[in-house]
């Protein structure tokens, strides 16, 4: 067996001579202890050094990417070539598998290869004779700050710097604007206020006032490329009758130039979003398909990484940007978000308020899954955020047809929407709605009547006869009263 092990500034290959104590893959750490007993074990077949820096980096970039590099070839076909029946142990399999088809070398990778390299590793400067310890570490630290540079550099997984940096700048353009077009409308309207109301599109507006200047120059100017023909009658009928102020040349120049910085940030930021749109289809396209490239870079500018993305559970996915409200929910016991950024979402946008919460936790289940496998898959295909937008969307219309199910009948049915017939009915005024008194036929009335007759007669009677017993009583009380002066006026006279 031929090793074939690549070091710092050099390519090394041993091999092997005792063949029976390999087999032994638990104790073979054993046989490199010393120098001299790894000499038993292997001995050197090959050795070439690297001229520099730049062709060991190239040579440890290959392989990292598992690639064969010019060198590599050069020596196995020179050395392996010769012992045909040899095996080629290799650390690595993928680039084991990629020797064997371009060169038809038999080689073998186990537990067993690596233990045998660990051990070459211990005992490399044993093994080769000229080669201080200080020029190794040194060479050692030179090549890791080299590949760490080339790793930042060309690493896919950085990319996303980009995506984050131009989100990040594509809101900042849009605060920029909105300032700038608030601040352009409200200048200019004080020279031309009715213009503001006649022309709602702020790039056309822009464009209008660039080209015009002066509101007086209007039924001069032929502005039919900016605008229609219905507006551009109306803008011209407005500016012969508008109630602005006059404003001097210098002022509608620095009007001027503010609209020129409009019109340029708005094909900046139009250019910026194509670069977004392209940049998130290459990096991210099943996250792109499932939510957007605003939305998906949004995400990833608040995650760090599309990586950090791709660790967080699809609960977190769904509450990213929603922080504040969450923490704030859990500190007063109150309900909690249910979405984040991922609200803006046309799939959460387009379902009823009802609904947006179920639709949002399945949209986050599915984009987690669409996260991991751009972030950590190694084919770049769309068809996965395809078929789970496909999900939603069927469960999005499931939800939204239940609601439109019959409450009686079956149950499954759906609602059905018969042909809509306006049918005109003549309707009558009804008089008897305007009296308060109860309605009640003649006869009743004249019983009611008699009966209440009959009552008062009654109720008069009982009226007298408590009146005469009250006179009676009212009469008997002052005879009593002389009868007992009369018997006091006795009484004394006896006395007497």
């Amino acid at each position: 067996i031929i090793v074939w092990f690549c070091c710092v500034c050099f390519l090394f290959l041993p091999q092997v001579l005792n063949e029976k104590k390999l087999q032994e893959v638990d104790s073979l750490w054993k046989e490199f202890e010393t120098p001299e007993k790894a000499n038993k074990i292997v001995k050197l077949k090959h050795f070439e050094k690297f001229q520099d820096t730049t062709e060991a980096l190239a040579a440890s970039t290959a392989l990292v990417e598992g690639k064969l590099s010019k060198n590599l070839k050069k020596i196995l076909k020179k050395i392996v070539a010769k012992d045909a029946h040899e095996q080629l142990a290799v650390a690595d399999a993928k680039l084991g598998g990629v020797i064997k088809d371009k060169l038809n070398l038999s080689c073998i990778h186990s537990p067993m290869v690596t233990e045998l390299m660990r051990g070459i590793r211990s005992q490399i400067e044993g093994l080769i004779t000229g080669l201080p310890s200080r020029e190794m570490a040194a060479m050692c630290l030179g090549l890791a700050h080299s590949l760490s540079r080339y790793k930042l550099k060309f690493s896919p997984d950085k990319v996303d710097t980009m995506i984050i940096q131009a989100i990040s700048l594509l809101d900042d353009l849009d605060k920029e604007l909105n300032n700038y077009i608030m601040r352009c409308r409200e200048w200019y309207g004080w020279h031309f206020p009715e213009l503001g109301k006649i022309i709602t599109d702020n790039l056309t507006y822009c464009k209008c006032v660039r080209k015009v200047g002066d509101r007086t120059n209007f039924a001069s100017s032929d502005v039919s490329d900016i605008l229609p023909e219905e507006i551009e009658e109306d803008v011209k009928a407005a500016a012969e009758i508008s109630m602005g102020t006059e404003v001097s040349e210098e002022d509608i120049n620095n009007i001027i130039h503010l609209c020129d910085q409009v019109i340029e940030i708005s094909e900046y930021r139009t250019q910026l979003y194509d670069y977004l749109k392209n940049r998130m289809m290459a990096i991210a396209p099943n996250l792109t398909i499932m939510v957007g490239e605003l939305v998906g870079a949004r995400l990833i500018a608040h995650a760090g990484s599309l990586l950090n993305l791709a660790k967080h559970p699809a609960s977190t996915v769904q509450l990213l940007g929603a922080e504040k409200a969450l923490f704030r929910a859990l500190k007063t016991k109150r309900d909690t978000p249910k979405f984040g950024l991922i609200y803006h979402a046309s799939l959460v946008g387009q379902t009823n308020t009802k609904n947006k919460g179920k639709i949002s936790r399945m949209l986050a289940a599915k984009t987690a899954l669409t996260i991991r496998y751009d972030a950590l898959g190694e084919d770049t295909s769309a068809e996965m955020g395809a078929e789970n937008r496909l999900k939603v969307e069927t469960r999005l219309r499931l939800l939204e047809e239940r609601g439109l199910r019959r409450i009686s009948g079956t149950g499954k049915a759906l609602a059905r929407t018969d042909k809509y017939q306006n049918k005109s009915e003549v309707k009558i005024f009804d008089p008897s709605g305007d009296s308060t008194l109860p309605a009640v036929s003649k006869k009743r009335k004249i019983q009611e009547v008699e009966e209440q007759d009959a009552e008062v007669a009654v109720k008069a009677k009982k009226f007298k006869a408590e009146m005469k017993e009250e006179t009676t009583v009212e009469d008997a009380e002052p005879v009593k009263k002389k009868k007992k002066k009369k018997d006091k006026e006795k009484q004394a006279e006896e006395e007497e």
